[in-house]
C-alpha cells in the first residue's frame, strides 16, 4: 500500500486493526478510505469503497463489528455509522459541522461548529442523532451579537453541473438595500468550504462589515465525490476559475447586490486564485485581497517545501516541454497576466512561510506598483503560511476591511 496510512486503531476484542488509508503515493488529497485487517489472517477490507467521500475520523464500537465515523458530504460534516457488512447510516444532520466525537457506554459527545457559531460540545444520541448542547463557552459573547444567515445556493456551472455556493448575509439584512459583495476563494486547493468557523477567514466578521459573502465549493473540493475533487489537479486556472465566475455572476444578479462593488479575497490557493483573476476577471471586481498566494508558478515549483505536492498538482516540472499537463499549468501562472492587471490589490504574507515563500507576495506587490495600480503590502515577520497569533489576526482584520471599505464603499 504505497499511499499514506494513518490513525491505526485496534478493535476492542483485539482481533482487528482499522486505519485510514490513501491509495496513491504523493497525492495529498487522495480519498481517505477506511480499512480493516483481520490480525489472524491478514485479510483486508476496504470498508468505504461504495462511499464517495472522505473518512476524517473513526471510532470502534464495543461489538468490534462496527464504527462511528465523521465525513463531509455536500459541504456539511456529520457523524455516520458503518458495520462489517459495509452498511452505512447517517446519524446526525443539519447545517453545521461535527469536527470531533467520542462515544462510550452508548453515549456520545461531539464538537460542533457552523458559519454562525464557534465550536461547542454537544451530547449526541447515536440512535436518533438528536443533539443537546452541553458547553456554553462562547454564550456570553454570542448573546451580545446579531449574526448573519448562511444560505446554500445551487449554481449552474459553465459545463452544466450544479455547484453548492454558500451565501452569507449581513446581520439585519435588508433586501431593499444594495450591498457590496465579496467572492471568497478557498485554499487547499482541495479543502471544502463547509460550515466551518475561523478567527481569520470569518464570514460573520465579513458580513458584519456590511458585505454579502459568496463562498463557492468550486471544482477541486472534497465532499462532492472524487470526480469533482480531482478535476483541479493539472488544471490550475481552468474550470475552477470558471466556477468562481459562475458563482459571483449568479449572486450579483440579485437586486440587493451592487454589481459595481464586487471584491475577491482568498489565501494560499485562494491567494493564487486572486492573483490569477486579477489578470482575467473582465473588470468584474473593484478590489482584491490575496494572502500567501502563488504568483509565479515556476518560482513556486522550485521553492516550496512540498515538492511532492507540486509534482502531483502541477503535473511535473516546467522544463518538461513534452508534458502537456505541466505546460498547461505553468502557462496559467498569474505572473503571465500582469499586463492585464487594472484593479487595486492588498497582498499579505508571512516571512516564515515555507509552503509559499513571502517572495511570491512581494513579487505580486511589486508587479502591481510597477503597473501603476494601487497596492498595499502587509508582511508578518513572525507568521508562517497561516496567521496564527491573535494580535496578528486583529491587525489582519483591520487592514483587510480598511482596504475593502476604501474601494467598495462610498
Amino acid at each position: 500500500m504505497m499511499g499514506y496510512d494513518t490513525h491505526p486503531s485496534f478493535s476492542p476484542d483485539g482481533k482487528y486493526i482499522a486505519w485510514i488509508s490513501q491509495e496513491r503515493d504523493g497525492y495529498e488529497s487522495d480519498k481517505h478510505r477506511l480499512f480493516v485487517a483481520d490480525l489472524s489472517t491478514g485479510e483486508r477490507q476496504y470498508m468505504t469503497e461504495a462511499f464517495d467521500y472522505n473518512v476524517d475520523a473513526f471510532q470502534w464500537l464495543p461489538d468490534s463489528r462496527s464504527f462511528y465515523f465523521i465525513a463531509c458530504k455536500e459541504a456539511v460534516t456529520h457523524i455516520w455509522e458503518i458495520n462489517m457488512d459495509k452498511e452505512i447510516r447517517q446519524i446526525t444532520s443539519g447545517q453545521y459541522n461535527y469536527v470531533g466525537m467520542h462515544a462510550v457506554n452508548g453515549n456520545m459527545v461531539a464538537l460542533r461548529q457552523s458559519m454562525e457559531r464557534p465550536t461547542e460540545l454537544f451530547a449526541v444520541n447515536p440512535q436518533t442523532g438528536e443533539a443537546t448542547e452541553i458547553s456554553f463557552e462562547n454564550k456570553a459573547i454570542e448573546d451580545q451579537l446579531t449574526v448573519g444567515k448562511s444560505v446554500p445556493r445551487w449554481v449552474k456551472t459553465t459545463d452544466g453541473k450544479q455547484m453548492l455556493v454558500w451565501v452569507v448575509y449581513p446581520p439585519n439584512f435588508d433586501p431593499n438595500k444594495k450591498y457590496p459583495a465579496l467572492l471568497y476563494c478557498q485554499g487547499g486547493p482541495q479543502s471544502t468550504v463547509s460550515q466551518y468557523w475561523s478567527f481569520r477567514w470569518n464570514f460573520q466578521i465579513m458580513a458584519a462589515n456590511d458585505y454579502i459573502i459568496v463562498a463557492p465549493n468550486r471544482r477541486g473540493l472534497p465532499g462532492f465525490g472524487q470526480e469533482w475533487l480531482e478535476q483541479i489537479s493539472g488544471d490550475y486556472g481552468g474550470q475552477n476559475m470558471k466556477d468562481y465566475f459562475a458563482a459571483i455572476d449568479d449572486v450579483a444578479k440579485e437586486p440587493y447586490v451592487d454589481e459595481n462593488r464586487l471584491g475577491a479575497v482568498g489565501a494560499s490557493y485562494g491567494g493564487f486564485s486572486v492573483f490569477w483573476m486579477a489578470g482575467n476577471h473582465q473588470k468584474r471586481f473593484k478590489a482584491f485581497v490575496a494572502h500567501a498566494g502563488i504568483f509565479n508558478m515556476e518560482q513556486q515549483y522550485l521553492e516550496t517545501e512540498e515538492m511532492w505536492f507540486a509534482n502531483w498538482d502541477m503535473g511535473g516540472p516546467y522544463w518538461d516541454k513534452s508534458n502537456p499537463v505541466a505546460q498547461r499549468t505553468f502557462a496559467n501562472s498569474p505572473h503571465r497576466f500582469v499586463d492585464k492587471w487594472d484593479t487595486p490589490i492588498l497582498v499579505t504574507h508571512g516571512e516564515l512561510d515555507y509552503r509559499i515563500l513571502a517572495s511570491q507576495g512581494m513579487s505580486a506587490f511589486n508587479a502591481a506598483k510597477l503597473r501603476g495600480i494601487p497596492a498595499e503590502l502587509l508582511i508578518y515577520p513572525d507568521e508562517n503560511h497561516w496567521i496564527a497569533r491573535p494580535q496578528n489576526g486583529i491587525l489582519f482584520q483591520r487592514v483587510f476591511f480598511r482596504w475593502l471599505d476604501k474601494w467598495l464603499k462610498d
